[in-house]
């Protein structure tokens, strides 16, 4: 199979295609777990409360019940909350620990996961983050049944660390098999993944849960498994770099070849943190990889939430339609990725400015369908209208923000990439704590504030970005600038202290 692809596509591409299928299984090992949580756990009736608005149109009637949902002197009408059946009874408080557990092992890995794919290669990185996760993923039944909430946040913890590894592992594939004209449609290709990932996650697991009661763990088993295949064919096509690949054509290994001496691409050695960490245009990326992640979290881990307690979607419902918005900017990046590039090719603008311009449009568009949505109200249908087109807009982000860490430093791709992604995720550690503080009663306007908080991030994290991004590459990318800096660096302390350096402090001009 793999020869007959070989005839056909070139090796790069196979590879992008390889990496996009990587992706999507590990979104879906991510977030299949927020929609399975609405039958894993007892849904409780509300009962009595405080009344928290006088105003009935706070709440969206529940046109899937016999009864109108409606708010009495005192109480809300326990149809608005029905309740169900489900293995655990987990408190809301224990539900967000357990959705939050991931990203605090996601946050630990990042930067090692850069650096080990820098040092190894990101075939053998991307392979033992899929791994730690396809595991975590098929040991989910039994730690939820065995270790109850803690022992499926330690699952969860330890997946978060396996696909910790998964983007600085990509980024670091890319800068090898992606040159510059091309790196807006592969990088499209691969990050893509994410959205067919989110899309399986959320609409296939809806679909599943309603034709079979209590069939949770059947999902991990199955998306496990999909996991394990995907692992046995990439370790058999994959590869970490074109002068790995035996199957390479003389054609397109000559073309790679001639990019990698354009982009300095070599082994590094030393690691010029304190430029890397001072770089002003990173931080751009990294405020506005925050914002993108807020918004993108929101989506995937309080819209099935918001779809069951507001608009009182079934649960096919809610997978179906909070998949759509990811079906939607599966299809932009897809799009926008080849748009990018041919922008590029025919030099109408800069490699920043395109960047830019594409990185604002993945910004104002959700944020427009949101601040909508936010207003809609009950009416369903101009609701998941508004999400779905807005959110479609944030397929510009992968042509664009995405790729920018490979613009900035080829050599670095996997640092640069560990330490954006890496903090952009703080964004899914906080915000079901975040939004929580918000939505207490599920009213419409309680998840207005979480709506326009959400676009008012988007917007702000894009205009810093405007201002202090760039898709030039850095200086310290070339291997001579940093050996000439640590040179630099080494004679003014070795003069400060008289000819004496301390035990263990590296000459690079020395090193063999």
């Amino acid at each position: 199979m793999a020869g007959c692809l070989k005839d056909r596509i070139d090796k790069r591409y196979l590879i992008a295609i390889l990496c996009f299928f990587g992706l999507a299984n590990a979104y879906v090992m991510r977030f299949c777990l927020s929609i399975a949580l609405t039958k894993m756990v007892i849904a409780h009736n509300p009962g009595n409360y405080t009344k928290f608005s006088d105003n009935e149109f706070d709440y969206c009637p529940n046109t899937n019940d016999n009864k109108t949902a409606s708010i009495s002197e005192g109480t809300v009408n326990e149809n608005i909350s029905t309740g169900g059946g489900g293995e655990f009874d987990w408190s809301e408080a224990a539900q967000k620990a357990i959705e939050s557990a991931f990203f605090w092992g996601y946050l630990l890995s990042q930067v090692p996961g850069g650096l080990l794919a820098e040092r190894i290669g990101g075939k053998h990185t991307l392979s033992v983050g899929i791994l730690i996760s396809t595991v975590g993923t098929l040991l989910t039944p039994l730690a939820a049944r065995e270790g109850d909430v803690l022992g499926l946040i330690e699952v969860r913890i330890i997946m978060g660390i396996g696909q910790g590894l998964v983007y600085p592992s990509l980024n670091v594939i890319l800068a090898n098999w992606a040159p510059t004209e091309e790196r807006g449609r592969l990088g499209a290709i691969v990050f893509s993944g994410a959205n067919l990932g989110s899309v399986v996650a959320l609409g296939l697991s809806g679909i599943i849960l309603s034709w079979c009661d209590g069939a949770w763990p059947g999902l991990f088993y199955v998306y496990g498994l999909m996991g394990l295949l995907w692992l046995a064919v990439w370790c058999r096509v994959g590869h970490n770099s074109p002068t790995d690949d035996p199957t390479l054509s003389d054609r397109e290994r000559l073309h790679l070849i001639k990019y990698h001496e354009e982009a300095k691409l070599q082994a590094m050695t030393v690691i010029p943190w304190g430029s890397i960490l001072t770089c002003i245009p990173l931080w751009g990326l990294i405020v506005s990889q925050i914002g993108h992640d807020w918004g993108l979290f929101v989506m995937n881990t309080d819209l099935p939430r918001y779809m069951k307690n507001v608009m009182h979607f079934t649960i096919a419902q809610n997978g179906l339609l909070s998949a759509i918005p990811h079906l939607l900017m599966w299809l932009t990046a897809i799009a926008s990725g080849w748009w990018v590039d041919s922008i590029l090719i025919r030099k109408v603008h800069s490699v920043s400015a395109t960047r830019k311009l594409f990185t604002t449009v993945s910004s104002l568009g959700p944020a427009l369908g949101i601040i909508g949505a936010a207003y809609a109200g009950c009416n369903r249908f101009v609701v998941i209208s508004l999400i779905a087109i807005g959110m479609s807009f944030m397929g510009c982000f992968y042509p664009s923000l995405k790729v920018n860490p490979l613009d900035l430093s080829p050599n670095y791709a996997g640092t640069l990439m560990a330490l954006v992604n890496g903090i952009g995720a703080v964004s899914g550690v906080f915000i079901p704590y975040i939004n929580g503080l918000f939505v207490t009663h599920n009213t419409l306007n309680q998840w207005q504030v979480v709506f326009l908080l959400s676009a008012f991030i988007l917007i702000v994290t894009n205009v810093f970005y405007l201002i202090t991004g760039s898709a030039e590459i850095q200086p310290w990318n070339d291997p001579k600038y940093t050996e000439k800096m640590e040179e630099i660096r080494y004679d003014k302390y070795k003069n400060s202290v008289n000819g004496l350096p301390p035990t263990g402090f590296l000459n690079p001009m020395s090193a063999s």
